[in-house]
């Protein structure tokens, strides 16, 4: 009798380790699908930039680690708060 309770109940903890790993190993390719091209998104940014290198090194950074870049040349930060948010070890904003 405590056979069969053992087993069933290993074969629950079984099932439910696997529905575990499916739905971590889901969310992490979920996440890599919808990186975005910073490339493209920090070069349209800093195209008006009168530092054009250092900006788009700046943004390149910015968006590898939030994974948004604001739409426009400049401004409409609230669009990607952890792009605003970001600050240099001075205090200064970090994010063109």
């Amino acid at each position: 009798m405590a056979s069969a309770k053992t087993s069933i109940l290993f074969a629950i903890l079984c099932i439910v380790l696997v529905h575990e790993l499916l739905v971590l190993g889901g969310e992490q390719f979920h996440a890599e699908a919808q990186k975005i091209d910073c490339q493209s998104k920090c070069n349209y940014r800093c195209s008006k930039s009168s530092r054009h290198k250092m900006c788009i090194r700046a943004c390149n950074t910015c968006c590898k680690r939030c994974n948004c870049v604001p739409p426009g040349t400049s401004g409409n930060e609230n669009v990607c708060p952890c792009y605003a948010n970001m600050t240099t070890h001075g205090g200064r904003h970090k994010c063109p």
